[in-house]
């Protein structure tokens, strides 16, 4: 009786150490567990703040891109397609983001891509701005040569002018210029003699008798000489045959036109003029022209 009375307690106290066993075993599960969930916890909260943190910076970047391309910059090929690669690259980056929970090797490589996204657009930034500066030292040079030229252009013109004002001036200084002139009236006789004469009833011809003032500048040679004169009443005497020229920068109607062998040695030249009508009493007006100018004028009267 004593000895299983003895044994009682004893079983008592192994079945109390298995219990505590078991419990602190229980315990130590559930450490774990809570330790495995906070770390898990930890985990999945800070793969979405790095995933929220990429895709700021994927904002960044892109903005960066955006604002360099809004300049008026001409992208070459080159250069265009480097820009498409790098939109292209982000928009991928972008999806890849957004997907749902991120495994470590993902979320790694995400950050890897940006990395070397990052170093791409500081160096395709770094070109647009080179760009951007060539583009505005040619648009300087290309203004300042605007303005060489304009100015090159305006001396010309100036020149162009000072020459056709010099042409111009040489042209009528090498017109021919009468130095004397005088007219006389002739009859002509059954036997073909000519007398002068002062009236006008028995006059047929004149004789317009002058001389060419010495000129340097006027070519040596023959000059087409135009006549015009004007009766008493102030009409313009014409022929048949009389045409135009011009002269002083107007179009004029000649009465005779010949010609002339300019030597620049004061000779005397005649030019003879038979009246298809008769003349009229009065006093006539006779102007010569030739070269493009007036060379003079004289008068007669007649009886």
């Amino acid at each position: 009786m004593e000895n299983q009375t003895g044994q009682t307690p004893k079983k008592n106290s192994n079945v109390i150490y298995f219990l505590i066993v078991v419990v602190l075993a229980l315990l130590a599960t559930d450490v774990y567990l809570y330790l495995q969930k906070n770390k898990s916890d930890t985990r999945i909260v800070y793969q979405d703040t790095e995933r929220t943190r990429l895709q700021t910076e994927l904002d960044s970047l892109e903005a960066q891109i955006e604002q360099v391309n809004s300049g008026k910059a001409k992208l070459s090929t080159e250069m265009q397609a480097k820009n498409d690669s790098l939109q292209s690259k982000i928009k991928v980056l972008r999806q890849e983001l957004a997907k749902g929970k991120l495994t470590q090797a993902e979320l790694n490589k995400a950050q890897e891509d940006i990395k070397q996204l990052r170093y791409f657009v500081t160096s395709y930034t770094a070109q647009i701005e080179e760009l951007k500066k060539q583009n505005t030292t040619l648009a300087s040079e290309r203004d300042t040569l605007k303005t060489n030229l304009a100015v090159a252009a305006k001396k010309d013109s100036t020149l162009s002018k000072q020459n056709e004002d010099l042409g111009a001036k040489v042209k009528v200084g090498s017109a021919i210029k009468l130095a004397t002139a005088d007219v006389v009236a002739y009859k002509i006789k059954g036997s073909g003699k000519e007398v002068d004469v002062k009236r006008a009833s028995p006059a047929k011809k004149i004789k317009i008798n002058f001389t060419v003032a010495s000129n340097s500048l006027a070519e040596k040679g023959m000059h087409d000489i135009f006549i015009r004169i004007i009766d008493p009443t102030g009409n313009l005497i014409t022929e048949t045959d009389s045409g135009n020229f011009n002269a002083d920068g107007q179009d004029l109607q000649f009465t005779y036109k010949t010609s002339i062998d300019f030597k620049d040695d004061g000779s005397v030249y005649t030019i003879d003029w038979v009246n298809p009508a008769a003349f009229q009493k009065g006093t006539y007006t006779v102007l010569l022209y030739a070269d493009g100018y007036t060379m003079g004028k004289t008068s007669f009267m007649l009886k």
